[in-house]
């Protein structure tokens, strides 16, 4: 924990060196994005924050910022399209891209695309500012306490849920489970 807070100090540190401070961060749950933009605005940042992938280019548009952190999936389309345009206009910018449902191809290719890491949900902002002001090809530690399969299922089935407007027959298609299986899962409380 000693060496975590000694990163965070030194971000902190070498962010104040830096003229320009801008942060766009784009996620679309709520909760999360106004609390990481208070956490990050208390770090040093001068935060603009949106929730769609159109708001997110139009303000990309309008000034691109010297740091991103986007969410990959995002109600109107795919994080890694504000991460692409952010670079084209921005190639200096320092991107991150968090979500929950991550994989190895999608992290290859928000690394392709330019992001400079790919933290999992939920990163908190000390995670966000070190990805951020990472200079070292150092590898990240491992969580430690990593989502469980049963966990990782559950969640998976959530997004999908809520991607088809919480229509159970939808998401039972979708998952390609039997409807009734499905009720008795959403049902139950998520796993730990």
């Amino acid at each position: 924990m000693r060496r975590r807070e000694d990163e965070t100090l030194n971000a902190i540190t070498e962010l104040n060196e830096q003229t320009d401070r801008s942060l766009l961060i784009v996620e679309d749950d709520k909760p999360f994005l106004e609390r990481l933009s208070r956490a990050m605005e208390t770090r040093g940042f001068a935060v603009t924050s949106c929730d769609t992938v159109t708001d997110g280019l139009a303000q990309i548009g309008k000034s691109a910022p010297a740091f991103a952190v986007v969410d990959l999936r995002l109600g109107d389309g795919n994080g890694l399209d504000v991460v692409s345009a952010l670079k084209k206009k921005r190639p200096e910018a320092r991107a991150i891209v968090l979500t929950g449902y991550g994989n190895i191809a999608t992290a290859v290719t928000a690394v392709k695309m330019g992001a400079i890491d790919y933290l999992s949900k939920p990163a908190d902002a000390d995670d966000v500012v070190a990805a951020l002001l990472s200079t070292n090809a150092e590898k990240s530690e491992l969580p430690a306490n990593p989502m469980s399969a049963d966990r990782v299922r559950w969640e998976h089935i959530q997004r999908i849920y809520e991607m088809c407007n919480r229509n159970v027959s939808e998401t039972a298609r979708r998952l390609n489970m039997h409807r009734r299986t499905l009720q008795r899962i959403l049902a139950k409380r998520a796993p730990r």
